[in-house]
């Protein structure tokens, strides 16, 4: 009951940081969510999907980066980004560059504390987009909640100037390493999405692991409903 309360003011919080900015104008809301931590000397290759289902078509979109620790609390990661055009041709549509920075030591105070910041360019367009927030998680036994809370603000000569925001939540139930049941959601100013996900990780030998994410999310701030199903992939090394 405690964990649920706090799921619940969780997402008022959210509701109360997108009064004043917007949403995502491609209406991608639903993406990873980000966890503060970051392991000394990882490396990863990750490759994320998201199928966004619309009454008007589907929006798709891949990426797959790489990257790694640059000290004990900052990793780097770049990013190829692709979606699929209105007729149907999947290409290249942008390059992304990720920092997460793990701002305390794990289990240090009440909450896990971390801050993401992206810089992406488009790549047929004059089009840039930052975003910078912050990552915060709660362990509570065998559950944790996870809080990303996003200001974005977007820039160039093929498109109008502006701020947007985004929120994510998810509350995860760790039963088993390889099997964490979730619930996400997703807020923008024109999108609220909840669902069911699931989080699995397999260890290796070492520091290597792989660890795999699916959500399904469906949107209920509209009469239309919009589904939206992410996957992930990601191998540590």
């Amino acid at each position: 009951m405690k964990a649920m309360k706090l799921f619940a003011g969780a997402v008022l919080i959210g509701f109360g940081l997108l009064i004043p900015t917007h949403a995502h104008a491609d209406g991608m809301v639903v993406d990873k969510v980000y966890h503060p931590y970051v392991l000394p000397f990882e490396r990863e290759v990750e490759w994320r999907f998201v199928s966004h289902q619309t009454d008007s078509g589907n929006i798709l979109a891949q990426r797959l980066g790489m990257g790694g620790a640059i000290n004990d609390t900052m990793a780097l990661e770049g990013y190829l980004v692709g979606e699929r055009d209105d007729n149907g041709d999947f290409g290249l549509q942008a390059y992304e560059l990720e920092l997460r920075w793990q701002l305390i030591e794990q289990g240090r105070l009440w909450a896990d504390w971390g801050a993401l910041f992206e810089l992406e360019k488009q790549h047929t367009k004059d089009v840039f987009e930052a975003t910078t927030g912050f990552v915060v998680e709660k362990e509570m036994g065998r559950a944790s909640l996870t809080l990303n809370a996003f200001l974005v603000y977007e820039w160039g000569q093929d498109i109008e100037n502006e701020w947007e925001s985004e929120f994510r939540a998810q509350y995860r139930y760790r039963y088993r390493a390889a099997f964490q049941p979730a619930i996400e959601m997703y807020l923008g100013e024109d999108f609220v999405g909840i669902g069911p996900g699931f989080i699995g990780l397999h260890r290796f030998d070492g520091q290597k692991q792989l660890k795999w994410e699916a959500g399904f999310i469906t949107e209920i701030s509209q009469s239309e409903k919009n589904h939206s199903f992410r996957m992930a992939l990601e191998f540590e090394f």
